[in-house]
């Protein structure tokens, strides 16, 4: 059985969170989302986490090196020895490059990267959708539309690495959690990736 050592990538709003979870849960892997470590550490008021709150208000993405370290911390942890998901990182090519020194460096490349493809207008309507239902102050329009544009002119550019070396798989993310989970558990069966 391949290792699941396995990058989730889509716009904000594709799923991926919730996703990531399921497929962490179903693999018995951690899942690894820097959103949820830069919240966390918001929420409990730490110093990164003040840090953080500043950079998130303004739109902003928090910087490469910081991230970098926090996802290097988090996978030489134990309980990733067997495989992980990474959700949120990399974002960039630099972290591209950053994240493939640490994996070659353990000899534990990735093993698939899963693109959830959603349009951009569905995306915009799940954030607000969420924002409303959560009422959360980094979701308003303004910050959507300029995380999307990062998005897409920083993160999407990854995708044509992890292309070049055969590991991506697109899933359609429109339909139902349980449509968009099966298609990715297909999709990973096909590499000899199984639960």
């Amino acid at each position: 059985m391949t290792a699941p050592r396995l990058l989730i990538v889509g716009p904000q709003g594709s799923g991926k969170g919730t996703q990531g979870v399921r497929i962490a849960e179903a693999f018995g892997i951690p899942a690894v989302s820097t959103g949820d470590v830069f919240r966390a550490n918001v929420k409990d008021g730490t110093e990164l986490g003040l840090q953080v709150k500043a950079i998130i208000d303004a739109g902003d993405l928090v910087p490469d090196e910081l991230t970098g370290a926090i996802v290097r911390d988090r996978l030489a942890q134990d309980d990733a020895a067997a495989g992980f998901l990474l959700d949120g990182y990399p974002r960039n090519l630099g972290q591209v490059a950053d994240l493939d020194a640490f994996l070659d460096g353990r000899d534990s490349p990735l093993t698939a990267v899963i693109e959830l493809a959603v349009p951009r207008e569905e995306s915009i309507q799940r954030l607000s959708r969420r924002a409303a239902e959560q009422g959360r102050a980094d979701d308003n329009e303004e910050a959507i539309a300029k995380r999307l544009s990062i998005y897409e002119s920083e993160t999407a550019p990854i995708l044509g690495v992890y292309r070049e070396r055969g590991i991506v798989d697109a899933v359609d993310g429109v339909g139902t959690l349980d449509e968009v989970f099966e298609r990715i558990v297909v999709a990973l069966a096909a590499r000899g990736i199984t639960a």
